[in-house]
């Protein structure tokens, strides 16, 4: 399938640049202008794609090159660019930072050579003059890379021209400037920015983010840009299955219950089931027309006592869970069906129970990277000695991990995730692009669940 997309990628020289910022920004002013767009995160940030969401109102995706490969990470940036006419990619980290530290593999500038995609350098000049050419000069030289632009972050408007004769200088396209808008700052907190739906007024602040961005940044170069990127062949998308009999997957959706990969919602669909989302804070059961349950990530911890308050929907789930109806529950997702979980004022609240254990908050990260996922025995997901690649980032503890599947990071290895004939729970984070027979696995199970209920 060959095609040309326009793209871009958008890198730093770090985290806490300006690339979320830069990205809403751009694309609420793409959007004002009538663009068709598509977004994209790499790696595994949930976060992010959320503020995309909101500047786009359409779904955005995220790029792993470890979670799927590289092959699966082009077949999903094309699936989602669609007829877009300008692509945006929001790079991670720093635009060099991969998986080891000793190399790129799987960073931001890892993905932009797969996708061939140009890349505009997101540079943070606040506090300093001359040394932002050395960085120019660094990054362009340092290692093999795509660096096209520059987008000058927290710059005053008479420093433009200076800084812009600097990107000059360096054969670098000059792409504009953000200046420093405090009452467009996006809030943070222990896993990165606070997801779009907390934050206030975030409407009027992409909003303005937008409006300054039509005048700051220049909106043509950047197009330009894109449409440089070279014509490439795609592979085709996932085709779609048709089952006789198609299930409806409950899945978990409020203020507690947020990180879910998109794709992967849209890869159940792909192979024949039906989304209900509901939400554990607010509504009394799980969809009673459910024949499979998805208890994502988020921030159970934030709501703990809520979710506690809410006996019946606790109720609801372990009765189903304990029923056999298949069940994914994924870290927030998992420490839901413990015993007792801490929130974040240090007292333990009642959970639904399905596991004897309980978790509380850290002061620190427990475990957090990429690792490779092997199951031990025969289990909703997958046979014994199956494999997926997963990541973790979370600062809570239980003392119910697990035993069912090993955790493989290098050397190291640990016992992690609980697997049953009907359920998957534990920390790690799935992404289904890695080995999509899980998720097909997954939706089977829930189709023979619907069968055997008739």
């Amino acid at each position: 399938m060959k095609r040309r997309i326009p793209r871009v990628l958008l890198g730093a020289a770090g985290s806490g640049s300006g690339k979320t910022t830069a990205a809403c920004a751009l694309l609420a002013a793409m959007q004002a202008r009538g663009v068709r767009l598509a977004a994209f995160k790499t790696g595994p940030d949930y976060i992010d794609p959320m503020f995309h969401r909101k500047a786009l109102g359409t779904p955005s995706c995220n790029l792993d090159l470890f979670l799927c490969g590289g092959e699966n990470v082009r077949r999903l940036f094309a699936e989602v660019s669609g007829d877009a006419e300008l692509s945006v990619v929001e790079g991670v980290m720093g635009l060099y930072d991969g998986r080891s530290g000793l190399d790129d593999q799987c960073s931001s500038n890892h993905l932009a050579r797969v996708l061939e995609a140009p890349t505009i350098l997101v540079l943070d000049v606040k506090g300093m003059s001359l040394s932002a050419a050395a960085i120019l000069h660094g990054f362009r030289t340092f290692r093999e890379n795509r660096i096209r632009g520059v987008i000058f972050n927290r710059c005053s408007p008479g420093m433009y021209g200076y800084y812009s004769k600097m990107a000059e200088a360096e054969g670098l396209t000059p792409c504009g400037y953000l200046p420093i808008l405090p009452e467009a700052a996006l809030e943070s907190r222990h896993l990165g920015l606070i997801t779009a739906d907390e934050v206030t007024g975030l409407r009027e602040k992409l909003a303005l983010l937008g409006k300054t961005a039509a005048e700051t940044l220049d909106l043509n170069v950047i197009l330009e840009l894109a449409a440089s990127a070279p014509e490439m062949d795609w592979p085709e998308p996932f085709p779609e299955e048709k089952p006789a009999v198609r299930p409806v997957v409950a899945v978990a959706r409020d203020r507690a219950f947020c990180f879910y990969y998109e794709e992967n919602l849209r890869l159940l669909q792909k192979l024949g089931a039906e989304i209900a989302e509901f939400s554990p804070l607010s509504d009394e059961q799980i969809p009673p027309e459910a024949d499979g349950l998805w208890l994502g990530g988020g921030y159970p911890e934030e709501y703990a006592e809520a979710l506690s308050r809410n006996r019946s929907m606790l109720e609801s789930v372990k009765a189903a869970v304990e029923g056999g109806l298949p069940t994914i529950a994924e870290c927030g997702g998992f420490l839901y069906l413990l015993r007792e979980l801490a929130g974040r004022d240090g007292v333990f609240y009642p959970m639904a129970g399905v596991f004897d254990g309980r978790a509380e908050m850290t002061g620190k990260l427990q475990h957090f990277g990429y690792a490779l996922l092997e199951a031990k025995r025969d289990n909703l997901l997958c046979r014994a000695g199956e494999s997926i690649p997963i990541h973790e980032f979370h600062y809570s503890r239980s003392d119910c991990d697990g035993e069912d599947f090993t955790a493989r990071k290098g050397s190291r290895e640990r016992a992690a995730a609980h697997g049953t004939p009907s359920l998957y729970a534990g920390y790690p984070h799935l992404h289904f692009y890695g080995n999509p027979d899980f998720a097909r696995n997954f939706i089977n199970c829930c189709i023979r669940w619907k069968e055997n209920r008739k």
